[in-house]
């Protein structure tokens, strides 16, 4: 089996140098949305270990999108410059930067999870989380405010600004959020989403408001730069959502313009039982990709450079999404790459660190050939 894994791979303009991306993680470390050094310095890591791509973590679009209130966000101006910088160390580095455009939904104005699951209170500087319809996710949970059409509105416009600011601040590429429980999710599953009108009941109606947000992004977003979507294949719950939905969804995603459906599971309630496995949703993102026809990048419980690199080589997905593999190694593409028999890729400023040298060392070149 050839490396697939340090093969590049195009989409519209971009080229990214390998396979292997960091899957957006929550911080929950900023204030008022904003990015700061911790984010630079968690990122920048990931880039200099040899990321191919480095996608920021679900930024709110709104201020009452946030999960939490240590939430990264984009719904101001003020929150770009900090995200250009963090753009430009990834950029310098030789991989391509992302972000992923966000709005909690029903889940909204949560303690960050270090301070346990409970919610957080208007006078404590929380706000009333909206959703599809007023079905709480849990006892813990606030009730939502079921969204009017006014509200709707809002919220694609506010998605449709967040692209703009990312645009100004030089990402690569961007990726709408529609899984894990979350706004967008909400109204694709039957679980959350119990309307009668326009973006209620058969599937393009509860698809509505997901591919609105795609329009709107598509709409400001560069035609040369490609757009993600992330779904959750599965709610894993009987009467939610599934993957034969998942299936048309992403066929009609393409004809929307996106070019990569990022394919997770789970989220919409608590109680799912998940049966987490290694690659345990590479399966779903393989059928995504075969029968709607986009490319797909698989996540979930990769860990071995081997399990990546047979993920596609076999054609089941085209990026593999590593999240706490990441967490745990920041150098795992480096590390992988000797595992596989490639070239490695250390950063010239660590070359004294290898086995033989840095004099050994010096003709190993970084992915984009720096």
């Amino acid at each position: 089996m050839s490396n697939q894994l340090f093969s590049p791979f195009q989409l519209r303009s971009v080229v990214f140098p390998n396979r292997i991306g960091v899957s957006p993680m929550c911080e929950y470390s900023s204030e008022d949305g904003f990015a700061n050094d911790w984010h630079l310095v968690h990122l920048g890591s990931r880039a200099v270990g040899g990321a191919g791509l480095v996608e920021l973590e679900a930024s709110a679009v709104t201020a009452e999108g946030r999960i939490s209130p240590g939430d990264l966000g984009i719904w101001k101006d003020a929150h770009v410059p900090m995200l250009t910088r963090i753009v430009e160390f990834v950029h310098s580095q030789g991989a391509r930067a992302g972000i992923q455009l966000a709005h909690a939904g029903r889940k909204g104005s949560m303690s960050v999870p270090f301070a346990g699951e409970k919610l957080v209170l208007p006078e404590e500087g929380g706000w009333e989380p909206v959703g599809p319809s007023a079905v709480a996710f849990s006892d813990k949970y606030a009730l939502p405010r079921a969204l009017d059409q006014a509200g709707i509105d809002h919220i694609v416009d506010a998605f449709r600004q967040a692209t703009l600011r990312a645009v100004t601040a030089g990402f690569d590429f961007v990726e709408i959020h529609a899984a894990h429980g979350y706004l967008l999710h909400e109204f694709l599953s039957p679980l959350a989403n119990q309307r009668t009108d326009r973006y209620g009941g058969e599937l393009l109606n509860r698809a509505r408001l997901t591919l609105e947000v795609v329009d709107a992004v598509r709409g400001v977003w560069p035609a040369h730069l490609p757009l993600f979507v992330r779904i959750s294949a599965t709610d894993w719950v009987e009467g939610g959502w599934t993957i034969d939905e998942s299936v048309e969804l992403a066929g009609l995603l393409r004809e929307h313009g996106a070019d990569l459906v990022d394919v997770s599971s789970g989220g919409m309630v608590p109680h799912a039982q998940i049966p987490v496995r290694p690659g345990y949703q590479v399966g779903f993102a393989a059928r995504i990709k075969r029968e709607a026809g986009i490319p797909t990048a698989a996540v979930g419980m990769i860990t071995d450079p081997a399990q990546a690199n047979a993920i596609v080589a076999a054609g089941e997905a085209d990026l593999v999404l590593l999240a706490r593999e990441f967490l745990r190694d920041p150098y795992w593409p480096v590390h992988a790459a000797a595992a596989l028999g490639e070239g490695t890729s250390w950063p010239k400023q660590y070359l004294r660190a290898g086995p033989h040298g840095s004099a050994a060392r010096t003709a190993v070149t970084r992915p984009d050939g720096a």
